[in-house]
């Protein structure tokens, strides 16, 4: 049996007792910190699910909408949500989910818009989540689908009509089963050796259509395009028209809803949309260098007064799968103006 002097026994009772206490006290407790109360769980559940659960009670209309994007969504996405330099377009689209580079956005690709909404209200806008009402993100939501020819403008999105708006891509998804119908098959015991009886060929270059076309037919193709160029060098340019300075001055103002994606005049670069110098007479989609949608390469024909009018008062009526995500000029005389306003600037 140990013994301790008078003074160092006392000194042990208490440091034994004092660490009794303390597991006591921990034993009472199921890890650190406390329970979460009801309004932080309710304030971290955010999400909201493809039937509507998790909407809180708002609504935003298309024309409020697209003043608060612009305050807050513009910068990165653009004035109609046709993405800017690097960050994503919100709309347009339609139509290329089969192409080789699809643009994929809120109206072309997403299934749900739940997926919009909760991302907005979670995550947005850039560096400041979380600092939009409800009623702001109804409205943002609202502004994106009008941006998408998927709404009118006079449309109020709230969370009682939230299910009735249709996704284009609804039905573009599939439930992804491959954990029961591909996963077996790749887990099975691999083969090492004298896996075939034999190698065949099955099929040649030639005929899978993919071997380059020869030099000869090569050099035809350049020397007919070559004729192309000297037939078209030789056609007389027909005198320009008198312009309505007026009316110029007019499309001028009404040009500013079309700055934020091109340019004019002399020093005129492209950016998420192609120069627009000397676009009327001009075949569509002719600007060297640009990229244009799949839809507007394939399109024969000038734009004349006629063809511009259409495209400018609905771009994807008139080319249904343009990557111009601006929805268009509403009145006739902007119209006009704006056309006008084009005639002034020449190649």
């Amino acid at each position: 049996m140990l013994k301790f002097p008078k003074g160092v026994a006392t000194a042990v009772l208490l440091a034994t007792t004092a660490l009794a206490s303390t597991q006591a006290v921990a034993s009472e407790k199921l890890g650190l910190g406390r329970e979460a109360l009801p309004e932080e769980i309710a304030a971290w559940d955010v999400d909201v699910r493809p039937n509507g659960e998790g909407l809180p009670v708002g609504s935003g209309s298309v024309e409020d909408g697209e003043m608060i994007f612009s305050d807050n969504c513009a910068v990165c996405h653009g004035e109609f949500a046709e993405g800017v330099d690097n960050w994503p377009e919100l709309a347009g689209g339609e139509g290329t989910l089969a192409d080789k580079d699809p643009v994929k956005t809120v109206g072309s690709y997403w299934p749900y818009l739940s997926t919009a909404w909760d991302y907005i209200h979670r995550s947005m806008p850039y560096g400041s989540a979380q600092t939009l009402s409800d009623d702001d993100v109804y409205a943002i939501v609202a502004y994106i689908l009008y941006s998408n020819f998927l709404v009118d403008d006079d449309f109020v999105l709230s969370n009682e009509n939230f299910l009735e708006v249709e996704m284009p891509n609804a039905d573009g998804f599939i439930i992804d089963d491959r954990a029961e119908t591909e996963y077996p098959i790749w887990r099975a015991e691999p083969c090492m050796e004298n896996c075939k009886d034999s190698v065949e060929i099955t099929m040649r270059a030639s005929v899978l259509n993919v071997t380059p076309e020869d030099e000869e037919a090569s050099m035809q193709h350049s020397s007919d395009q070559a004729e192309v160029v000297q037939a078209a060098a030789v056609v007389e340019e027909p005198a320009e028209p008198e312009l309505d300075a007026e009316l110029v001055a007019a499309g001028e103002k009404v040009f500013g809803k079309c700055k934020a994606c091109h340019m004019v005049g002399e020093d005129a670069k492209a950016r998420s949309g192609p120069v627009l110098n000397g676009i009327v007479g001009r075949d569509i989609a002719s600007v060297d260098g640009f990229r244009y949608s799949k839809v507007l390469s394939e399109m024969d024909g000038v734009w004349t007064d006629e063809a511009l009018a259409a495209f400018l008062e609905n771009p994807r009526g008139f080319a249904k799968g343009t990557k111009m995500s601006f929805a268009g000029l509403r009145k006739p005389e902007d119209v006009a103006a704006v056309t006008e306003f084009l005639k002034s600037h020449v190649d």
